[in-house]
């Protein structure tokens, strides 16, 4: 991860935004949850993110500005539906809706902008693993038009939010 994110400001510069979308998801029963898998869910979805919005926000400081977007998801949020079998990721969002509040704090000084989009059922093969009977309401194309819209000036009113995604499937 430090490589690819010396090799970006070699290469380019600067780092003008950042997107965490990586995640992974493990549908075991609470009670049945071994550490190895529920590590494996926190590593990649929770401190994967820290790790990135770290190196990233550190090069925002110094160029004194930038724009972070966080993937979380609706799993992560209170009051809504949540699904047997998902404890290690459900957690693992809400940790990245937390971070997300604070660095947009942390970094409103330094003009960095940062929010958390929570979406639903995308049409992606982590929803048809995690959760089969649901109907995705939502391509990654259309997630992406988002982002984009979040990533530029326009976005620039949601920082320290948490964009809750509801999609009528």
């Amino acid at each position: 991860m430090q490589r690819l994110f010396q090799h970006t400001q070699e290469t380019y510069g600067r780092i003008d935004i950042l997107i965490n979308c990586a995640a992974i998801v493990a549908v075991k029963p609470f009670a049945e949850m071994d550490t190895a898998t529920w590590d494996q869910v926190i590593n990649i979805n929770l401190r994967g993110t820290f790790l990135c919005c770290r190196a990233a926000f550190r090069q925002m400081m110094e160029q004194k500005q930038g724009v972070i977007i966080n993937i979380s998801s609706l799993s992560g949020v209170k009051g809504v539906e949540k699904f047997p079998g998902m404890s290690a990721y459900n957690v693992s969002k809400s940790g990245v809706a937390s971070l997300t509040e604070i660095l947009a704090v942390e970094g409103k000084a330094h003009n960095i902008r940062v929010c958390a989009v929570s979406p639903g059922a995308i049409d992606t093969e982590m929803l048809k693993q995690a959760a089969p009977h649901l109907k995705a309401g939502m391509t990654p194309d259309e997630l992406a038009d988002i982002l984009f819209y979040l990533a530029n000036d326009s976005g620039r009113m949601f920082s320290g939010s948490n964009i809750e995604l509801f999609t009528n499937a």
